[in-house]
């Protein structure tokens, strides 16, 4: 799984005035703008224009695209030129990190599985939340799996390192990986029992890629932190 753009890197390179304003004026406009167009309008060089949009399109928060203008082209047209436009994705900042996306995707297949017939929804979700963490789990390279004595400080490290860009906040002591932050706070609030299974199915999967003995995730709940610990 390839790392994912930072998302509070990407919205710092607003706070810089003149790319805000850049960001702004591709986002209000109904069709993509060129270099020359945003010059233009904000009255800048061309070259400033550039180099403030291709920032934007390197943090994932403009799309680029390549296509002559209307009524150009056959030969003699010259190259494509780059066109502007906002990217169609989201980015969303939580402190801590939350992964509600997540849980709603997780909660979405359950639902559609479950009117298939493949059984009731939270069976399901279990399923459903336990396949996920065994792809997350993929990241962990096959050379760190568990020896018989138990995990490998590569693995350990490995694990953690996963963990920790999923939102968890994970923490080693006495070989047990206890987790300061849940990624599903708020909807753990309100729906615990549901939340918390779907959860610890997950880290069970991951669990389970990176070669832990069953039961190495387990249910351990305290209101200060993850619900679920993993022993190592």
């Amino acid at each position: 799984m390839a790392h994912e753009r930072d998302p509070l890197s990407s919205l710092a390179l607003l706070s810089e005035p003149l790319r805000r304003r850049v960001y702004e004026h591709v986002a209000a406009s109904r069709r993509e703008v060129s270099r020359d167009g945003v010059a233009a309008a904000l009255d800048v060089a061309r070259s400033v224009a550039a180099f403030h949009l291709d920032k934007l399109v390197d943090a994932g928060l403009l799309e680029v695209h390549f296509h002559r203008p209307p009524g150009r082209g056959g030969p003699g047209a010259g190259r494509p030129a780059k066109w502007y436009r906002r990217a169609s994705g989201e980015i969303n900042v939580s402190v801590p990190e939350r992964r509600y996306g997540l849980a709603a995707e997780l909660l979405a297949r359950a639902v559609e599985r479950a009117g298939e017939g493949a059984g009731d929804v939270e069976g399901v979700l279990a399923d459903v939340a336990r396949t996920h963490g065994r792809d997350v789990g993929r990241e962990l390279c096959s050379t760190t799996n568990a020896s018989a004595g138990g995990a490998t400080p590569q693995l350990v490290e490995r694990l953690v390192d996963v963990l920790a860009r999923h939102g968890y906040e994970p923490r080693v002591s006495a070989r047990v990986v206890t987790m300061a932050n849940c990624p599903f706070h708020v909807l753990a609030e309100a729906h615990r029992d549901l939340v918390c299974r779907m959860n610890h199915e997950l880290l069970s999967g991951v669990a389970e890629e990176a070669g832990l003995p069953p039961g190495a995730a387990r249910l351990d709940p305290d209101p200060e932190r993850c619900c679920v610990t993993i022993v190592v």
